[in-house]
């Protein structure tokens, strides 16, 4: 257990007043103790590099930030901005990470650096991004993030590096969807369920997660007695994913009732046969 603490004396309040002072000093010092003030820019810019090249993120971190505060004129303080967010990062920190790259975004939008900031900026959401049984608030967020790189700052490494994220983040969502799907129709909730694959369909076709979604769609539609859609559904697997275990098994299905996979009737799924297998777009 810890000791209990004993009454102060008025030594140990000579020593508590001493450590207030030291606290207050310490706003502009580095963290191993030497005045960052007595230091110039460049001198303070370089021991910021040395703690992330020693693993020390958070440090770095606020020694980059005194750069802006002590020299906020100085030529190393746009530099020491997008290096805080960077460590801040490193750190894990996404919340200032953000923050830094936002501020830099908001001082220097037209510096070369500009477009890193917004790739650190949509990093400081796609990293949070959970498993895919939770709330996926911050995965739209990052898709936010992402968009403004490539639209803003087309033809930069950060803009291609952004692409690829974003289709997993996309990915993500439509994973998301279908979890739900899956847990409405092991319920026998297949209106729900079919909604969700709906979804996926409509909005997150271009994922790995369509081929499902469109079997799910024959499977909730049969168990509904929704026959011309169960087959329309059908129709677009076989055409896009016929080599799919999951047209195998729509197959099985729909003749196994002695239904054909083609399309049927006038429904949304119609719709999007039209134009996808025939090309009718309008």
């Amino acid at each position: 257990m810890p000791a209990k603490p004993q009454s102060k004396t008025p030594w140990a309040q000579r020593v508590a007043a001493l450590a207030c002072v030291v606290v207050l000093a310490a706003c502009s010092q580095d963290r191993g103790g030497e005045a960052l003030d007595e230091l110039s820019s460049r001198q303070i810019f370089e021991r910021g590099e040395r703690q992330i090249a020693s693993g020390n993120p958070d440090d770095a971190a606020f020694t980059f930030g005194e750069i802006e505060r002590l020299y906020p004129y100085s030529e190393f303080a746009e530099r020491a901005l997008i290096m805080q967010a960077y460590a801040y990062h490193r750190d894990e920190d996404y919340p200032n990470s953000r923050a830094a790259a936002q501020r830099y975004l908001d001082f220097y939008p037209r510096e070369e650096d500009a477009a890193y900031a917004a790739y650190l900026l949509a990093l400081s959401y796609y990293d949070q991004i959970d498993d895919v049984g939770r709330d996926q608030g911050l995965t739209f967020q990052a898709l936010q993030a992402l968009r403004r790189v490539i639209e803003q700052y087309p033809g930069t490494t950060y803009a291609d590096a952004a692409v690829s994220k974003f289709d997993l983040a996309f990915n993500h969502l439509a994973a998301k969807e279908m979890e739900i799907g899956r847990y409405y129709l092991k319920r026998e909730n297949y209106i729900a369920a079919a909604n969700r694959f709906r979804t996926v369909v409509e909005d997150f076709q271009t994922t790995t997660h369509t081929p499902e979604a469109l079997h799910r769609l024959v499977e909730s539609y049969l168990s509904l007695g929704l026959t011309e859609e169960a087959q329309t559904a059908g129709a677009i697997l076989g055409f896009n994913y016929q080599s799919t275990e999951w047209y195998e098994a729509s197959f099985a299905l729909l003749t196994g009732r002695g239904l054909a996979a083609e399309a049927a009737g006038d429904n949304w799924l119609s719709s999007i046969y039209r134009q996808v297998v025939l090309g009718e777009w309008l």
